[in-house]
Order: C-alpha cells, then structure tokens, then sequence
C-alpha cells in the first residue's frame, strides 16, 4: 500500500518544557527490520562527557511499549550500551547511554524475531533488557531527538497512529462533560486507524463542527466522521438530507450512504448493522457519496448529523465540485477510497444464464435443463431426476439416467410405527425465468404445517427452504429425510467422511461440527449424480484452508438435533437409500424447524475436452517470449510477482500489468492472475475503512503474526498469508460479506481496463452467488473469462476432513479447470479417488496435478499433466509435444469406466483410456498394480473403425515419460509399476 507519507512532517508537543519538534521520514530501507524492528528515533549527541541522556516523545500505540526493548546503534552499526531508561511509557521516555563519540545515535524500539513458518511467521519482540540509570549516570538531556524514522513508508505511523497524550485527550473530554461523544470529521486521506486513542493530528487541528472537501463531478467521493465515544454507545446512527448550493442545485441524498450501517449485502439483499461503541473507543463512520455525473459544478452544503438516545451532533458538510468530469467515477485512484461504493455493488445479480448453459423450460411440472431434467411431484418434492449425459461425458443421450428410485420424501413418525400422514395442497410454479423456476406447497398434517419454497436455477442447483410450524404439542420419536437413489446411479460416493471412491456398502455419520466440516455428500456415476447438503435458516458458511477450527459450521437446530441427528446410506431393496434422519424430538404449539437443503445435479455439462488441449497454462511469471517457446498459451501471473504483488489486491501495479497484458495478446497468449477472497493483502488502501466495518470483512481472531499486523491493527483479526521476501501480510476475510461486492466489481475492472483473461482461484471463500456474478463480468463481451481453481487436499484436521471437491461443488458450473492440489496422493490413491476428487470428469471438468508434479502416467488416463512453470521439475512440454504429432485436438475420448471403451487390458489394475481420431487411436494405460505387469490389450476393432490385420500398434518416444517401442500384436506389453504408456493405434 502505498499511502502518502509526507517526509517532512512537525508535530509540535505542548506538554512539557523539554517538549521537541518530532520529525517523521522514511528510513528507505536503510536497516534490516526483521533484527532491529520497523522504527528508529534518530538521536544526535554534540557533548562531551561519555553519558547522552535522550527525552523521547515518541507517542506509541502499541500498549505496554515497556515491556519491550530497545536497541541503541551508532552511525557505524556498533551496539550501544544502554546506561538506563527512566519515565517509559507510551507517551514519552528518558533514554541514557553510553555516548561513544560525537554524532548520530539510533533508538531502535520494537525490535522482533519471527518464530513459526516462514510463511506463517510469528513476530515475536523482544524482551525489555534495561533498568532505571544509577545516579552517576543522570545526567540532564544533552542529546538532541531529531526525527522518527520507519523501515519505509507503509510501516510508518504518521499521521493517523501517532497518539494523543493522556492530558491532551482529557483537556479534550473536559469540553464536552455533558456530552455522550465527539465527532471528529476527517478527510478521505487520512483514514482513522486506531481504535482506543485519538490521533495527535486531532488535537492540532481541534474539534470542528463543519467539514469541507472537494471533488469531481461523476466521483465516488468519501469522508469520515470519528466518533469518540465518552460513554457506552449503543446503535450510533447517522442522518443527512440532499446536498444543496445556494442557486438550487441538488444532489440527492439517495447517492449518499453511511457504510457502517447501510448498504446492500453480497446477495442483493438490504444491509442494516446497529454500531456500538464501547467507552472510550474510536469508531469511523465512513459516508459515501456518489456525485452523478450530471451534477453541476459549485459548492454544496448539506448536514450529517449523528444520534445517539436522543442526542444529536450535526456536523455542516460544504463539498465543491469543480466542473471537470471522471468518466470512471475516480476508481483509478483508489487510495482516495473512490472504490468504497463498490461494497453496495448489485453489478451481475440478476440471475441471467451463462454459456454454456441454456434457458429452462417447463412443460408441467417437468423442468428442462442442460443434459437434465427435474420433475416436481404434487408435495412439492422432487419426483425425478433425470441426466441425459452418455458414459464418456462426450456427448448427450436421448435415454435419460435415472437417478432417482422414488420421490424425495419425508417421515414425521410419532413413534416407530405410527408418523404424521401430511394432505398437499397449493402446489403451484410462482415464476418461470430463464435462470430460475420458483414453486410453492403446503402440506399439512394433525400436527404439523410444511411450506415449501423450491427453485431450480440455470446450472442444476435446487434449493429448498422447508419451513415445518407445529400446529399443537407434538414428541417424534425420528424424522427421517429419506433421497432413494437408483442403485444403478449410485456408483461412487464422495463426502460426510469418506473419500472419493466406489460407494461402501454402508455409511454411517453423525454430525460434529467443532471438528468436522462435513454437511454435504455426492453420490452418483460419472453421467449423473446428485449433491445435497442439510442446513436451516441460520447457515454461515465457516472458514476453510486451514482455519474451519476458527469459525466452523453452526449446527442446524432441526438437522443436528443436539448431535442426535445424523445419515445413514446404504442398500435398500432396489435402491440406495440415503436416510437423513434427526432422532428424538419435540415441538411446542407454535415453533418453527427450517429443514433446508440444497441440490447439485451434475454433471453440469459435457467435458470440453478440446478447451484441455488448447489451453496449455504456464504458471509462472516471466518473459512471454520464453513462455510461448514453451508450448503454453495461457499465462498465469501468481501474486507476488512484479505485476502482482499484493496477495488477492491486484490494482496498484495495474499499469504494468496492463502493459505485459498486451505484450501477451500481441503474442497470441492469454494471461489469468490470481485473485480471489479468502485472505487480503495489507496492502489494500481500503484496510482501515473495511476494519472500522467490526468483524464483518475481516474475521475476529487472536492476532499475532508478521510485525506490521502487530503494530498497525493491534488485535481481532486473524493472520494469514505471508510472502517474506516482499513483507506481504495477509488477514482472512471473515466469509460472507460486502467485500465480495467489491471483488465483483473488482474483477469488471480488471476485464474492462487491464484486459485480464480470467482468474486463478486458490482456494475460495466465497459462495455460488459470487461465483455466478464474476462468471458474468469475465465473459462480457466475449472475454474468455478463464476461470481455474486450485485447492489444497482439506481432508485433515485444520480443515474439517472435508473434501475440495465437496467443498467447491457449487463453483464448479462455473469454472473450466481444476488444479487438485497440494497434499492430494497421486501415487497411493485408487482409480477410484482420481476421477471423483481430482479429475473433475463427473462434473463436466478437467484437470491437472500439482502434489510432487502429479502422476504423468496415471493423469493421461483423466487427460491431466502436471501444470509447467509450478516447479522445476513440472514439465508437462513432452505431453504436450506427444498430443500434437499425434493431432489430439478433435479427438473423442473415451475413458476407461466407460463400457464403451474399445481398448482395456487383461489386468484389471492397468486401466486404458483411448483419444480417438478417424483413422488412428492414441491409447493411454496408467497401471496400480503393486508390481510391473505384462498385459495384453483386448481391442474391439470395429469400434476402433480400423482393420486389425492392417494396424500398426506403437510407442511413441515421449522425453521424460518412454521410450519408443513396437507392440503389434498387442500382447505382452510391459508396464512398469505406478507408470503407464501412451500406444498410438493406426
């Protein structure tokens, strides 16, 4: 972040008869802050004697400053005994020391060590190592302080979190006795960073009724009002009129919003939050105000008034506009916080369909989608679901794939034998859009009242809101939830504690949401599945990538029950029964359960295999000379990097990455950067007004980590991401919130004035709503909007053993690659665990393998490689030169688990997938057999479309994967352990 620091800055203390003239600079570097700390004062000594006695007025906020040490360095880097430290406190202290010679003398004092990974660091500082002068040492100050100087800019304190003193903050208080607060108006460049003290810049410039600022016309203009709370506050409120001049001129106060109360909340929904401030406390009130374009130029005059229990403080707010125009409303410049309307943003709600997905249709309660259809029984519930996907996911199919045995349905049982028996009535579709259907039922029983809210959007995700009111007194000795799958549509199974994989016969879960999250599961085949989850009417989506512990799930109150609810899946007759069920119960007269879930129907789409073979990714910044040599067309700029540094804030080096952007095009490649909302770089301008939001874009936590988040945000937040060689230090966001307002309008901007491809996503903490909205601003006007994802394995503690794939379904109609990830086993898992959690195949995705560089061999059989420019040994350029002599582009392919597939082996542990062409066959075996095995290939010809006794069985050389070989009659072909081969048939 790059704030305006002004090098020569006078702060004039009036405290004292030793007061000083404090000087803040930047120190340019000059020192290395991870031994000495970010900050020196700068002490010159001009005496004779070998004792200097400093007075530092230095105004910290860290608290308790003497607990921590100083370090005392001459100009030429030699230690310095410290002789004593007298009156240390936050305000001021009285430094001795051994004064060596004449000259400059520097006070380092929040020296710190990092402890932890290097990535995830923990600034520890260092103990205070003095004591208070023995009298021979008292000398009187004989040393002059002539400035304070930080590491560099960023980590400077001046001027917003340099401290007021205890007796200019009271001298304040004692003029407003009788009041409950002081508003302090600032302007937009100096955001208000502390929280429990008043900046000295207060004090200089005093308490102001009035405020005046300028601006542009079509300018998102902002200011502050800091409140500096006397006594408890408790909903602090802001109110204003229209801003107007002295002719008549108005701008409407609709374009003007108070961002810590008001707005508009990430799902297009009205956003109220009540402000507290505690006593003592400063709480910002950042007030927007978006000047129209058509306004006209002159001073306007409005007021702001600020209430609290019946008491007001009106502040007179004068902005001039001056007559000049801002056709991007000033969001290039985003350090005056013109970006902070973009919090309120409603930019790509409206639910249109996005390709390659198409209209819905409805012809009575059947509802058509891609490859799909969904069929509403007369309670509302789904009576059928139907995939029209073939077994290769190639193509599509007029016979449909059932997947359901029998309707969804409900048990309400009193006891084992007796259940509450439910009349349906009012079944009707409320609307029918292009991206949505809506219906509505009611189902009534002696006991109960159910309404149903149903909606099926675009994609194939459904979702319920099941609202059950008890019209009497009512004990249930279970409810059971019952999905009956068609066993054939029930192959694998994925989630609530299993791995990707042949379904078992048997699943039994219960919740436990402080350690696990787990509410989900997928069950289905490759061409047709379904995901449901359970949740009621107070879900929050938890933290994940290494912090669910912080914020995990909530239980639902009618699912989990108090831990008594739980699933069990597992055959019954025909079917494959997926029993939610709740356990015992009671319900008043009166109370209300939500029995809310949600549905994926997948696949979402054929696979787009071509879209796998043309779009070589290279990950990693460089010369796009040197990257187009490589074979790769689709660059990747990972963040720190020199045209993307700052971890998930990519705008403050927008013009150099506008600049390699077109390079790039000229060149014929297409470039991604990375960006997503899990973590926020601190070097984002907006980081003061999103934290003076409380814990709604940044979640509360215990601190600690890097230095600059010590020194600057104080506590309540928690660390995150670190990337040491550049001193970028992250903070997680705290889930749903307005930032992902922002971030859509974020990436609109990077499409429509950086000229970006797509996103990488690594690892998201976002939901499908935000999916769907920077879905549509990345393909406007027919940008590729590429978009892969990336994700760690979460299947471990940190994360709640949930899978990423799981975890991710709801983005996954939206994304054209995925890149499972670190920590994912490629060499122990079966074929089983590749195609339900890495390969993305029964989801209509593909792609590619990180974890040590993946496996070449076993990847080929999904149409995955490794990704190149990851690491040094990633180096997918032989694959890719493989696939090009033999011309894979336009091929079908037709993997292993599909009965259609013309080439297999004998051994049931060496699989085979074929890339077909006319008149040629490229065939990849990967093998998990636990030795080296010998095969013999079992080829259907005439599916093939080539003569047997005129084919050509051969192995290409392939560098780094094999060696060339001739296998013509196709026998004995040895494939060596947990490697393959690629055979081209013609």
């Amino acid at each position: 972040m790059k704030f305006q620091f002004i090098f020569f800055c006078f702060l004039c203390t009036a405290f004292s008869l030793n007061a000083q003239v404090l000087k803040y600079t930047n120190g340019n570097n000059q020192w290395n802050p991870d031994s000495l700390g970010n900050h020196r004062i700068v002490i010159f000594y001009n005496g004779s004697g070998k004792v200097a006695h400093a007075k530092i007025d230095w105004r910290r906020r860290d608290e308790h400053p003497e607990g921590k040490r100083l370090i005392i360095k001459d100009e030429n880097g030699k230690n310095i005994t410290i002789l004593g430290v007298e009156g240390f406190s936050r305000e001021r202290a009285d430094v001795y020391f051994e004064a060596t010679n004449k000259g400059k003398y520097f006070v380092y004092y929040l020296p710190y060590k990092n402890e932890g990974r290097s990535n995830y660091p923990k600034g520890v500082y260092l103990k205070a190592n003095y004591n208070a002068p023995i009298k021979a040492n008292k000398v009187p100050v004989n040393a002059s302080f002539l400035e304070i100087q930080s590491i560099d800019a960023f980590n400077s304190f001046y001027p917003m979190e340099v401290i007021a003193t205890a007796k200019e903050t009271a001298a304040v208080k004692s003029k407003y006795i009788s009041s409950s607060f002081i508003v302090f108006p600032e302007d937009r460049m100096y955001p208000i960073k502390m929280k429990s003290d008043l900046p000295y810049r207060w004090i200089q410039n005093e308490v102001s009724k009035s405020f005046k600022g300028s601006a542009n016309r079509g300018e998102n203009y902002a200011f502050q009002l800091g409140i500096y709370a006397l006594k408890n506050l408790k909903d602090v409120r802001v109110t204003f009129g229209d801003l107007k001049t002295a002719s008549g001129k108005v701008i409407s106060s609709k374009f003007i919003n108070c961002l810590n109360t008001n707005g508009t909340s990430y799902d297009n929904k009205p956003f109220k939050r009540e402000v507290n401030v505690a006593l003592g406390e400063v709480q910002p009130m950042w007030i927007t105000v978006d000047i129209p374009s058509a306004a006209s130029a002159g001073i306007y005059n409005g007021k702001f008034t600020i209430k609290f229990n019946g008491e007001s403080k009106a502040i007179n707010f004068n902005l001039t506009i001056s007559n000049k125009i801002l056709a991007d409303a000033g969001v290039g410049t985003p350090n005056k916080q013109t970006r902070l309307t973009w919090l309120s943003s409603t930019m790509a709600q409206a639910n249109t369909v996005v390709a390659p997905y198409t209209p819905l249709s409805v012809e009575g309660n059947i509802i058509s989608l891609l490859g799909r259809k969904f069929e509403i029984n007369s309670d509302g519930f789904p009576k059928q679901i139907q995939t029209f996907f073939n077994d290769e996911m190639t193509a599509y199919t007029e016979k449909p794939n059932n997947i359901l045995y029998e309707p969804i349905h409900f048990h309400f049982y009193n006891t084992s034998k007796t259940q509450e028996k439910f009349t349906t009535s009012n079944f009707k579709i409320i609307s029918k859009d292009a991206g949505t259907v809506r219906w509505t039922a009611t189902n009534t029983s002696d006991n109960l009242e159910m309404d149903l809210e149903g909606a099926l959007e675009f994609d194939g995700y459904v979702h319920y809101v099941i609202k059950v009111t008890a019209l009497k007194d009512v004990d249930f000795s279970n409810v059971d939830f019952h999905i009956p799958f068609e066993k054939g549509s029930a192959k694998y199974l994925m989630g609530l504690g299993e791995k990707g994989g042949v379904r078992p016969d048997t699943v039994n879960w219960k919740w436990d949401v402080a350690n696990k999250n787990q509410d989900a599961v997928w069950i289905g085949n490759v061409n047709a599945g379904l995901y449901y989850n359970l949740r009621d009417e107070n879900y929050v989506r938890p933290l994940n990538t290494n912090f669910y512990l912080q914020k995990p799930l909530v239980l639902p109150k009618s699912w989990g029950n108090d831990n008594k609810g739980g699933v069990q899946i597992n055959v019954k007759g025909s079917s494959m029964l997926a029993d939610n069920f709740t356990g015992a119960r009671t319900m008043k007269k009166g109370d209300v359960l939500y029995y809310n879930f949600n549905l994926l129907i997948t696949p979402f789409h054929l696979l787009d295999t071509d879209f796998q073979w043309d779009n070589r990714f290279y990950h990693k910044y460089g010369d796009l000379d040197s990257i187009k040599s490589t074979g790769a067309t689709v660059v990747n700029i990972h963040h720190a990097t020199p045209i993307n540094p700052w971890i998930n804030y990519p705008f403050i080096e927008s013009k150099k990455m506008k600049s390699y952007i077109n390079e790039a095009h000229q060149k014929g490649l297409k470039v991604k950067i990375y960006n997503t909302v899990r973590e926020l770089s601190n070097h984002a301008y907006e980081w003061p007004a999103l934290r003076s939001l409380g814990t709604e874009v940044y979640s509360p936590g215990k601190g600690g980590g890097f230095s600059w988040l010590q020194e600057h945000l104080d506590s309540n937040y928690l660390a995150a991401w670190f990337v040491p060689e550049i001193k970028d230090a992250a903070i997680i966001n705290s889930g749903m919130n307005r930032w992902h307002n922002y971030y859509v309008e974020g990436m609109n901007w990077l499409v429509n004035n950086v000229g970006i491809d797509g996103v990488y996503l690594d690892d998201v903490a976002f939901d499908r709503v935000t999916m769907k909205r920077i879905k549509r601003v990345l393909t406007q006007n027919n940008h590729p909007g590429i978009i892969d994802l990336h994700s760690a394995n979460q299947y471990n503690k940190s994360d709640g053993f949930n899978n990423s794939a799981i975890l991710y379904m709801e983005h996954f109609p939206y994304l054209n690659r995925l890149w499972f990830g670190e920590y994912f086993d490629y060499e122990k898992n079966n074929p089983d665990f590749f195609l339900t959690e890495v390969s993305g195949i029964p989801f209509g995705l593909m792609g590619e393998m990180l974890q040590d560089d993946g496996n070449p061999w076993r990847g080929m059989i999904y149409g995955m490689t490794s990704r190149l420019g990851w690491s040094d040994n990633s180096d997918p350029k032989p694959l890719w030169k493989a696939w090009n002599d033999y011309g894979i582009t336009g091929s079908k392919m037709i993997g292993y688990w599909s009965e259609n597939c013309p080439v297999k082996t004998d051994n049931p542990k060496v699989l085979a997938t074929v890339y077909k062409q006319k008149s040629k066959v490229m065939v990849a075996l990967a093998s998990w057999d636990e030795s080296d095995a010998k095969v013999n290939l079992a080829i259907d010809w005439n599916k093939l479309g080539i003569t047997a006794d005129k084919a050509k069985i051969s192995a290409p050389n392939i560098d780094k994967f094999q060696a060339a070989g001739n296998y013509s009659d196709g026998k004995s072909i040895l494939v060596e352990k947990g490697k393959g081969l690629i055979l081209i048939i013609e």
